[in-house]
């Protein structure tokens, strides 16, 4: 090997070294990517858009009502879903005549959720659901075609990955905070 191609080497090693170091801690630890699969977000979020996750913020903050957020699946970790946040930890989730009442003793308020994402796709479930101190109760916008925590219960707070933070596809649909509306 000549001079000229060993400098070329060592440099695309040097490069390739940089890049690695640059993009696997982001990768892990910052933002991921996340390709949707199924009915249950729609209209929100169609299947085969890709969307990247934040996996930061939630090391700062706590999630918040109506956040969308990509968790592990609790009867099967290995499985990813993305759903929508409605009850918050040490709230009660009631479900009557189509509504979804929000209750939190510990501050004296009670409310029906306004859910401008559903569209008109609501469901008459009935039910009642206390959630513990690191718990949440999520939600497809797809009501009748979803698998959330009317049916399993309530997502603990270490099976959150992230939220959506960016749609990038198709293109017609870019997005920042995909799927966002103002809480309460």
């Amino acid at each position: 090997m000549d001079a000229n191609y060993k400098e070329l080497f060592t440099e695309v090693i040097k490069f390739a070294l940089l890049a690695l170091i640059i993009v696997v801690p982001i990768r892990l630890f910052v933002a991921q990517p996340f390709i949707v699969s199924g009915a249950s977000m729609v209209p929100t979020f169609e299947t085969g858009q890709y969307l990247i996750i934040d996996q930061l913020t939630y090391h700062f903050e706590k999630p918040e009502r109506s956040d969308v957020i990509i968790f592990r699946f609790p009867n099967d970790p290995s499985k990813f879903f993305i759903k929508r946040i409605i009850g918050l930890p040490g709230e009660t989730v009631e479900m009557r005549e189509g509504d979804v009442i929000i209750r939190n003793e510990n501050l004296l308020v009670e409310f029906v959720l306004e859910e401008p994402y559903l569209e008109g796709i609501t469901t008459k479930d009935l039910l009642t659901a206390k959630l513990g101190t690191d718990e949440y109760f999520v939600m497809g916008d797809n009501r009748k075609e979803s698998s959330d925590s009317r049916l399993w219960g309530a997502l603990p707070e270490d099976l959150i990955v992230g939220r959506a933070l960016v749609r990038l596809l198709p293109v017609n649909t870019i997005d920042v905070l995909p799927g966002s509306v103002a809480t309460e």
